[in-house]
């Protein structure tokens, strides 16, 4: 228990603490002056090969291997520890201050793009992929869609920030967020015990989007977090898991903008598909891994 009080009016007039505190502040907007680097392809991609990052260059590696030549791309890298992202021309892209952002800059007017569900809807509406055009077919993938949008924040910056960030440990909030993940993980593991995919037999969006967070999760790559939340136990999750990490898509597009873990395992930046043939994609962490 705390004896911490709630102000009546809150006010920042201290570092939050915790391993994040120097990128944190209730305020939008630039702090500083920086202009993004253009490359020459259509889809000008600004990211971090975080969860979220994950899920824009693996749909653009899927789209690639489908034959979508439009959407080669430029992954430029956005080190979020150190503030690129309150660069000015990140900003302007997403004035949210999140990556991944998105400039597709093939139409005679450039269109920005950013939160990764929003880029993921609109690389498969322009590209004609992994969605399909049908109902209620689309309604299924669209759910799965924003059900990750809205239950990912539980998992990272709840359960992962307490359990594994937080400057001390509450036993409310770890035993709060550890529950919900939990249960978020039983809904995906009786989804998956009946399909193979989250919409039945076809890979989407929605798995692209799901992947990168649960399938790391029960993999036990984040938060060191495998054995307290016995993930062993999604058993229909770790097959899923699985089938979509050894698909080459998939390998290629979680190396993108890659900034730990083994270096042969790292593309920091990706501006051609022959930037892959400098590293050893049969030497990533383990077969089938987000």
């Amino acid at each position: 228990m705390t004896d911490y009080e709630p102000p009546k009016v809150w006010s920042w007039n201290k570092e939050s603490g915790g391993r994040f505190a120097a990128i944190n502040r209730p305020i939008a907007g630039p702090t500083h002056d920086k202009e993004l680097p253009v490359g020459e392809h259509p889809l000008q991609l600004y990211s971090l090969g975080t969860p979220n990052g994950v899920k824009v260059t693996v749909m653009l590696e899927e789209l690639l291997a489908a034959g979508r030549a439009g959407a080669e791309y430029d992954a430029w890298l956005i080190r979020i520890n150190e503030g690129d992202q309150f660069g000015s021309g990140f900003v302007s892209i997403n004035p949210n201050s999140k990556i991944p952002a998105l400039l597709d800059r093939s139409g005679p007017e450039p269109v920005r793009v950013f939160e990764s569900g929003a880029i993921l809807m609109y690389l498969a509406e322009k590209f004609g992929a992994f969605l399909p055009a049908d109902y209620p077919a689309r309604a299924e993938v669209l759910s799965w869609l924003f059900w990750q949008m809205g239950s990912a924040p539980m998992l990272g910056g709840g359960f992962g920030h307490f359990y594994a960030y937080a400057p001390s440990k509450i036993e409310y909030a770890i035993d709060r967020y550890a529950m919900e993940v939990k249960r978020q993980l039983d809904v995906l593991d009786r989804r998956l015990a009946e399909h193979r995919f989250l919409t039945g037999d076809d890979y989407t969006i929605a798995d692209i989007a799901v992947w990168p967070w649960y399938g790391a999760l029960v993999k036990g790559l984040v938060y060191d977090a495998g054995a307290f939340l016995s993930v062993h136990e999604y058993t229909h999750v770790i097959r899923w898991t699985d089938e979509i990490g050894s698909r080459p898509a998939v390998r290629r597009g979680r190396m993108v903008n890659r900034v730990m873990g083994d270096p042969v395992s790292q593309l920091r930046e990706r501006h051609d598909a022959s930037d892959f043939e400098l590293r050893t994609q049969d030497k990533l962490e383990g077969e089938g891994q987000p």
